[in-house]
Order: structure tokens, then C-alpha cells, then sequence
């Protein structure tokens, strides 16, 4: 007997946040009966065209029998989503499943109680639903319709939907561009005067580009509309000349911003209508502003916050930098605090920078925003400046300033285009950041502070997408508390630094260990063109700098020349000459300039401007980035940056380092980033296999999967449930369904026979055929050849049951040990392969030696999955081993071709199959004709969210 469909509950995870077109927000939730009021109220707000549009007939309200239908759903046939702003709806849609000739349709019996169809259960649902949206006109062209469709649509396939369809008059052009533009593969046909569409749900590569171009686009204007505000209102302004927010507001008027500012203080005298010295207007609340606030400055204590956001919401405001603290920094109170904070300004259509927040500056000449605790405007530059850290930020900030941020009419080498300091990020996030630099013309460098990645996957797209245009440079703390910072909630990470070190790299970011060296790499980045290659020039008036600076090249991998010695004697006019030959000399990518003081006078000047000119003039071919390297020139540093008086526009500035290690290492990474971006302009393939059987693959995983599921009985040979507190629900294979799951994907165990006892080990020898291993596969002695665990190479049955008898004597029984025999490999170098799912970062794909090498030494190489089969040669050769596999000391190479083959085809079976959560082959032997897996485990669990491929959506609070 079929359960009632109007018995499931509601679908909470439906619930979501999402960025508008303009940058605004907005909630989209399942739409419930208590919600009749509200679609009323909006259904009275649409004008009568829309309506029009909306039933293709004047329908001037709704009736109680509409109302009722358009608020009780199933969430599985019938189901209805609403944008919400505040507590009103500003747009709905729905859809009806129906059936071959349009008709109302039901799922069949057999859906769980989540409303998703059981496996095993009958026949397939309709397939089909009719979808229709209603957009109030006062929010038509926010983008409102088609981030209700994205989400529509994940959960229609959420619901055995695969397709959907529309009927549109021809004139509601608007909503047919809603369709026609959202990528999905559709049909489209005239009938009785109106337009119907028919579209498959299946995601297509076009779908995916067009979310994210709007995802980039609404993220980065959201963020556009923070640092570039019309008006700013600070509230928490004190009387006294003390405080945050007097200081805010100081520092707002002293940096020149370029629009209106106003001071907000509850405790305000009545008759106060100027706050002085400042001359700015003084107001009690916001309500008494008469006109718009674009951004409000928030400096107030915690508990008065919401008052605060509320006024904000109701005023109109588009967004709030809050710099109060006593939120998820202080204790489990402050952190639900802080969600209500993000909870509230959502409400309203607000993005937060914050809690605990340093500020935000826009050096842009229009704007001129310092909206921060810095108590100047640092000079415009080419540096966008991310931080999770007020510390951090006042550091990098005064350094840069410090290393020559030029005169205020000039970008300097180490300026600032847009500063953010997130404190808390409980809303605005460096994904956002990412987003809105993408294709900002004012920045040209990234930098970034991070302690902890909130959505680690969607960075590494972000931030790949963002480096293959300009340089994203990236420090990050906290790499081994094992905790993010109390104060941002961010998911759990189980992969080590190491591999989010690998991940990064592979986004092509520049990932540096110090503060110092972000602004090192930064400075150099942001004032040179790229290196075209590893060679490096070097010229110098003291020979032991120059063969610092070459051996410092060498350890950077990098190709130094042999250095120039131009002697103590040499002259500014002698730099120059010898400058001017090695930028022209087609040897050399780049130059690394030394010097050291002139005894009795100081010419720093002079050489300031011989460097400058030549590398200004470097001649034909292209150019190439000069560095200088200098001992206790002071002024030399400031000279070449560009901030003396007779600098002209234009003039090229060089950046100087006081140590050869930090020049080096900035010019290192600029010419690995080049090589990055090099290889991304011809980006790798996923390679076909016509052997893998993808549906044999996943009907294996849904019988294996079943038990823990609940929805059939498995017929596997075996599967052992996770045991502990802490396990998933999820299932460890058996050797021979591990077996036969790798198969499906080409992918061969070498067999293993068990051996309980020395007859059967002789047996299972003498069917394999001598010689033979015999090895214990005990959890406690896998892979511990260091115990004397593996015994190889036995070539008789006198041998097998010597080793037999030494084994079991001195390890333990026979049924402790697990004892098998398996037929020798060719004799190769042993490597481990390794894939497993990371909740935050996603599929993993990780290689190394094994032993040793992986396990003593860490020395394993990690690509997110899929990978290419680029990503796959890159990853056997970025292990410190890796020469071992290519010929070390005379030895034969091994066959790597075969290995990448391997390593593809894992990543296949686990991207194909995300119910694939770790898959571990241990020892693979790779010899110098093919290879040979000989140990093998797969771990199968119901398949986690894929957060970048549903709808887009803000982090939940």
C-alpha cells in the first residue's frame, strides 16, 4: 500500500542563501502552508501584466482554493520555492510532475521517507514536471528567476525528475531568456499562441559555466558594492575624541573619501546635529537619515548589534563592516551570536565583512575608502590585500608602506589597490575576494592571509580560474594546531598541510610560509613582467654577494650564470652598461642586481636611477624582471621604488630586498608561476578507456551499499560495517569485491589466495604456480616487511612451509595472522596509490614510495580529482623519490607510463562514483614492462553533497 505523499517532511536542506545579480541577497525555502499570508501579500504586489504573463488570463487574486494549492506540497510531486527578502516573498515557483500527456502524475510506492525514490521499487516515476515562476516586478532583473530555477531544479532531480517543461506567451521575453540562457540542453516549440520549452535537468558543461558566471558575477558585485559605497554611516561614533568608531570615522575623512559620511549615536544630545572638529552630520538613529546609506560601519557593543542590523535592514542598507568582538571568538554564546548576526543581515538582502573586523580600503581615486582602523590611506598600488587577521593586516600594511608606497600622486611599487580585513568571516569570505579581483582592472596581485578555508574545493576553482589571468599569493596560518581559529565556523579538514599545500599548488596558487615573503613575492610580482624561464643573470660590486645570491638560485631550483663581478670600483654608470648586456643577452630570463655601500660616499641615488633607466630601456625581445639585492643601502630601497620627487609617471620601479634569500625566493616563484601558466594554457585531458564499465561499476556499489541504505539485501561476498563512534555509515569491502569493483575500471589485483594452514598454503602455491609470497594481512602487520612479515621469492613447498612454520611461530596463529600466498611480480620499484574523500576539500587522489619514503619521510604528491593526464605525469615525478622510478644510480626506469595509466583510472572510479569514499592499493609494484597491484582496499558510503555542483548558494549558518 503506497504512503501518502503529502506525509514527507519538510526538506530543511532545501533551505538556502544566495548573492542577486546586484549583489544583493536573498533566502530560497520550500514554501508552507503558514505561508498563505505572505503569498498573498505578494501575489498583491505583482502588477497585472506579470499576472497576466503568470496563468495567460486577467486574474486579479488569488482564491482561498489557490491559495491553499500553492501552499500544501508533497516535496516530491508538487513542490513550490520562494526568494525571500525580510519577511516577504519577492518571487515564487513550483512544479507539478506530470505524466506522457501532460497530466497530473504521482511517484510510485517505494520512495523513503525523504521522498527519493528506494532502490528496487518498482517502476520509474513520471519523469516529468511543468514549471512556472512569478517574480514581483519591483525585483525583475536581480537575477531572482534564475537562481530560483538552479535550485528548482537540483531538487526536481533530487526527485527522480529529469525534465522539465514550460509553456511562456511569446511577449514574457524576459522569462524566455530565463530558459533559453540557463545552458541546459532543451527543445522548443509553437503551439496555440504560446512558447513551450522542454529542457533535460542534467547538468552540461554549458549549465556549470553559466552558474558560475553568475556566481562571479553577483559574488563580485556584492563585494563591489562594500568598497565602493556612496555614503557611509558609522555607527557607535563617540563624543570624545576616542574610541573605534570616532577613530573610523576619522580616519574616513582624512583619507579623502569622496562620498557622504555620517556619525550615529543613540546617546546623542537631541540638539546635536554636527559632530565637530569633524564637520560631519550627527544623528541619533538611522531613521533619521534622509537619505540612502550605502554601507554602515558597526562599533557597538555585541548585545546592541541586532537593534543595530535591524535599523540597517529597514534603512535600506547594502551592507555592514562590523568591528565589534564578543562573538564566536569568545565561547559557544559568541558563536551563536554570530550566526544570528548572519542570519539577520540576510534577512535583509545585507552581506557582512566580520564580526571582530579590522576594516575595509579602496585606494581608487573615485572612492577613497578607509573605513578601517589604519590610520592612513595607504597610496594606490596594484595589490589587492586579504586578511583574516586586524594583526596581520596592520602588518603588512605598514611593511608595504615602509618599502616605498610612493608619493600621493604616484602608484608606488608596494601600493594598495582594495584591503580587506574579514576578523570573523562569518559572511565575506576570501572566495569573495576571489571573486571580485578576478577581473578587477585595479589589481593585478592577490594576496592573501588565510587561517582557515571555509570551502576548500570551491577556493581551488576560484583561485585556478583567478591565477590563470594574475598572480594569487597566499600565507597561511594556523597549519598545524590542527583547529581553525575559534572564531571562524568552517567544516572539518582531514587532510594534512602538506596536501593542502599540493591542492593550492595545483590551482596554480602561489603558496609562501612567511608574512615576510607574501609581500616579498607580492612586491616583486605586482612591479616585473614574468620571467619567460629559470636562468638567472647576476651583476654586482662585491664577488661573495653575487655567489650568495648563485647559490640561493640553486637552492631555489632555479638556473643561475655565472655571477659578474664588477669589482668595489665600480661606478652607477658601470651598473648601468652591465644591466643593459644582460637584459639584451638572450641567456638569461631574468637579473638579480647586488650591492654593497661605496666606502666614504653614498651613491644610491645615482645607482637608483642607472638601474632604473636601463631596465626601462631594456631593448628588444621580451622583457625581463630585474631584482636588487643590497647591504645596508637604505635609501637604495626607496630610490628604486620610485618615491623620489623626480619620478615620472611610468618609470619603472624596482623592488630591493635586504638578503639575497629573499630576492631569490620572490623571483622563484614568479618563475614557477609562469611555468603554471604556461601549462594551463594547454590544459590536460581525462582520457577515455573503452574497457571501464561504468554502470556495472555503479550497480556493484547501490547492491553493496544496500544494507547501509536499508533499501534492498546485498549479494556481495562481504562487507565489514564501520565500527567506532566516529565511523560513517558506510561499508570496507571484501578483497573480492574490491577485486571486482576495480575491474569494472581496468584496474587488475594480483590474486591472493588464503592459507589457514600449511597444506592449503602449499595448495594455493602449486595453483599459482612457485615461485610464491606468502604475507600476513592482519591489519597490525600489513605492509611491515620491517618485521619480517613477507616472505618472498619461495620457489618450493620445502621453502613455503619453512616459512610458514617461522611466521606462525613468530608472529602469532595462522587465523591471527591472515595468512595468503600470491604469486610473484616482476621485481619493480613499490609505490602506494591512494584516493579518498575529504568532506571540505573533496576527492583527493595522493602517490608516493611505499615504506619509507611516504611514511617516514611524508614524501606523497596529492591532486584533486579529476585528474588529467598532465596532473598525472606531474604527480609521479613532484615526489623527493621520485628519481627512483626514472633510472637512479644506473638502475633500469620503470614503466610510468603504466603507472599514470593507474592513477587515471582511480580517479576515474572515483569521480564517476562518489559512493567511492577510499580506495587504497598498496603495494603497486611498477617494473620496467607494466606493473602489479598486490594489495588492495576500497571503502564504499552513501555519497556526500557535491557543493560545487548543486545550485549556488552562501555557506549555511
Amino acid at each position: 500500500m503506497r504512503t501518502p505523499s503529502d506525509h514527507h517532511s519538510y526538506p530543511a536542506h532545501w533551505e538556502a542563501d544566495v548573492v542577486l545579480r546586484d549583489g544583493g541577497t536573498a533566502q530560497i525555502r520550500p514554501i508552507t502552508p503558514d505561508d498563505a499570508q505572505r503569498l498573498v501579500s505578494f501575489y498583491e504586489r505583482v502588477s497585472d501584466e506579470s499576472k497576466y504573463y503568470r496563468f495567460f488570463a486577467p486574474y486579479p487574486r488569488l482564491s482561498d482554493r489557490d491559495v491553499h494549492r500553492f501552499t500544501h506540497h508533497d516535496y516530491v510531486d508538487r513542490v513550490g520555492l520562494a526568494a525571500i527578502v525580510g519577511d516577504e516573498f519577492i518571487a515564487t515557483v513550483r512544479y507539478d510532475r506530470i505524466d506522457s500527456r501532460g497530466m497530473p502524475a504521482r511517484s510510485p510506492a517505494g520512495t523513503d521517507p525523504d521522498g527519493r525514490l528506494a532502490a528496487g521499487s518498482g517502476p520509474a516515476p513520471a519523469d516529468e514536471a511543468e514549471v512556472a515562476f512569478l517574480v514581483q516586478d519591483a525585483h525583475q532583473g536581480r537575477g531572482v528567476a534564475s537562481a530560483l530555477l538552479e535550485h528548482i531544479a537540483a531538487v526536481a532531480r533530487e526527485r527522480a525528475i529529469r525534465r522539465f517543461a514550460a509553456e511562456v506567451l511569446p511577449a514574457n521575453t524576459k522569462m524566455i531568456k530565463v530558459f533559453t540562457d540557463a545552458g541546459y540542453t532543451q527543445k522548443r516549440s509553437f503551439e496555440d499562441g504560446v512558447v513551450r520549452l522542454e529542457f533535460d535537468l542534467e547538468p552540461t558543461d554549458r549549465s556549470l559555466a553559466v552558474m558560475r558566471a553568475r556566481e562571479q558575477r553577483a559574488e563580485a558585485r556584492s563585494v563591489q558594492r562594500l568598497l565602493a559605497p556612496g555614503s557611509v554611516a558609522v555607527i557607535g561614533t563617540s563624543r570624545s575624541s576616542g574610541g573605534v568608531g570616532r577613530t573610523v570615522l576619522r580616519n574616513l575623512l582624512d583619507g579623502g573619501f569622496t562620498g557622504r559620511v555620517h556619525a550615529v549615536n543613540h546617546a546623542f544630545p537631541d540638539d546635536l546635529t554636527r559632530l565637530e572638529p569633524e564637520g560631519v552630520p550627527a544623528h541619533r538613529s538611522l531613521r533619521a537619515i534622509e537619505e540612502p546609506v550605502d554601507l554602515a560601519v558597526v562599533a557597538v557593543p555585541a548585545e546592541r548589534v541586532p537593534d543595530v542590523v535591524a535599523a540597517c535592514g529597514d534603512h535600506g542598507v547594502q551592507g555592514l563592516v562590523v568591528l565589534s568582538a564578543g562573538y564566536a571568538e569568545s565561547g559557544r554564546e559568541g558563536r551563536d551570536r554570530q550566526r544570528d548576526l548572519v542570519r539577520q543581515a540576510r534577512t535583509y538582502g545585507m552581506r557582512v565583512i566580520g564580526p571582530n573586523a579590522f576594516g575595509v580600503i579602496n585606494t581608487a581615486e573615485g572612492v577613497r575608502l578607509n573605513a578601517s582602523l589604519s590610520p592612513q590611506l595607504p597610496n594606490p598600488g596594484r595589490l589587492g590585500l586579504f586578511t583574516q587577521s586586524g594583526a596581520i593586516g596592520i602588518a603588512l600594511l605598514s611593511g608595504l608602506h615602509r618599502r616605498g608606497a610612493g608619493l600621493a600622486s604616484l602608484a608606488g611599487i608596494a601600493g594598495i589597490s582594495t584591503f580587506v580585513s574579514a576578523g570573523n568571516r562569518a559572511d565575506v569570505s576570501g572566495n569573495d575576494l576571489l571573486q571580485y579581483w578576478y577581473d578587477d582592472p585595479q589589481t593585478d596581485v592577490v594576496l592573501m592571509y588565510l587561517e582557515s578555508i571555509g570551502n576548500p574545493r570551491k577556493f581551488t576553482r576560484l583561485a585556478k580560474r583567478t591565477a590563470a589571468v594574475k598572480p594569487v599569493v597566499v600565507v597561511k596560518g594556523a597549519r598545524h594546531t590542527g583547529s581553525a581559529p575559534t572564531g571562524h565556523a568552517v567544516p572539518t579538514t582531514r587532510i594534512p598541510d602538506a596536501t593542502v599545500s599540493d591542492l593550492l599548488r595545483q590551482a596554480g596558487v602561489i603558496r609562501v610560509d612567511t608574512v615576510t615573503e607574501l609581500a616579498d613575492t607580492g612586491v616583486l610580482l605586482a612591479s616585473q613582467p614574468l620571467p619567460a624561464g629559470p636562468r638567472v643573470a647576476i651583476l654586482g660590486n662585491s664577488e661573495s654577494l653575487g655567489l650568495i645570491t648563485y647559490d640561493a638560485c640553486l637552492t631555489e631550483g632555479l638556473r643561475p650564470l655565472p655571477p659578474r663581478d664588477l669589482t668595489t670600483a665600480a661606478t652607477p654608470e658601470d651598473f648601468r652598461r652591465a644591466l643593459t648586456e644582460a637584459l639584451a643577452d638572450d641567456s638569461c630570463d631574468a637579473v638579480v642586481v647586488t650591492a654593497i655601500p661605496w666606502v666614504g660616499d653614498s651613491r644610491a641615488d645615482a645607482l637608483a636611477t642607472a638601474v632604473r633607466e636601463a631596465a626601462q630601456t631594456s631593448g628588444p625581445g621580451p622583457d625581463k624582471p630585474v631584482t636588487v639585492v643590497h647591504l645596508e643601502i637604505q635609501e637604495l630601497a626607496a630610490a628604486l621604488a620610485g618615491t623620489g620627487e623626480e619620478s615620472a609617471p611610468g618609470t619603472r620601479r624596482i623592488p630591493a630586498y635586504p638578503a639575497a634569500e629573499r630576492a631569490v625566493r620572490a623571483l622563484a616563484e614568479a618563475v614557477r608561476y609562469t611555468r603554471w601558466r604556461q601549462e594551463a594554457a594547454e590544459p590536460g585531458r581525462v582520457p577515455e578507456y573503452d574497457d571501464i564499465d561504468e554502470a556495472g561499476a555503479a550497480a556493484d556499489i547501490q547492491v553493496l551499499l544496500a544494507p547501509v541504505d536499508g533499501t534492498a539485501d546485498g549479494t556481495g561476498d562481504g562487507v565489514v560495517a564501520g565500527t567506532g563512534d566516529d565511523a560513517d555509515p558506510g561499508v570496507e569491502l571484501s578483497a573480492a569485491d574490491t577485486q571486482r569493483l576495480l575491474a569494472r575500471y581496468g584496474v587488475s589485483v594480483l590474486p591472493a589466495l588464503s592459507a589457514p594452514d600449511p597444506d592449503t598454503a602449499v595448495r594455493a602455491a602449486e595453483r599459482l604456480g612457485f615461485p610464491v609470497a606468502l604475507k600476513p594481512t592482519a591489519s597490525h602487520l600489513r605492509h611491515r616487511t620491517d618485521l619480517g612479515g613477507v616472505r618472498l621469492e619461495l620457489g618450493s613447498e620445502v621453502e613455503l612451509r619453512r616459512a610458514y612454520a617461522e611466521l606462525t611461530g613468530h608472529l602469532g596463529r595462522p587465523e591471527e595472522l591472515g595468512l595468503v600466498v600470491q604469486r610473484m611480480a616482476p621485481r619493480g620499484v613499490d609505490t602506494v596509490v591512494r584516493a579518498a574523500i575529504d568532506p571540505a576539500a573533496g576527492a583527493v587522489l595522493s602517490f608516493g614510495l611505499a615504506g619509507a619514503p611516504s611514511e617516514l619521510l611524508g614524501d606523497t604528491a596529492h591532486r584533486l580529482v579529476p585528474v588529467t593526464d598532465r596532473d598525472a605525469a606531474e604527480l609521479i615525478r613532484s615526489v623527493r623519490t621520485a628519481p627512483l622510478l626514472f633510472g637512479w644510480r644506473g638502475s633500469k626506469p620503470v614503466d610510468t607510463a603504466a603507472l599514470e595509466e593507474l592513477l587515471l583510472r582511480v580517479s576515474r572510479l572515483v569521480d564517476d562514483h562518489p559512493e567511492v569514499v577510499a580506495v587504497d592499493l598498496e603495494p603497486v609494484v611498477v617494473a620496467q614492462h607494466g606493473l602489479s597491484v598486490l594489495g588492495a582496499s576500497a571503502r564504499l558510503a552513501p555519497p556526500p553533497p557535491r557543493t560545487d555542483l548543486g545550485p549556488r548558494h552562501m555557506p549555511a549558518y
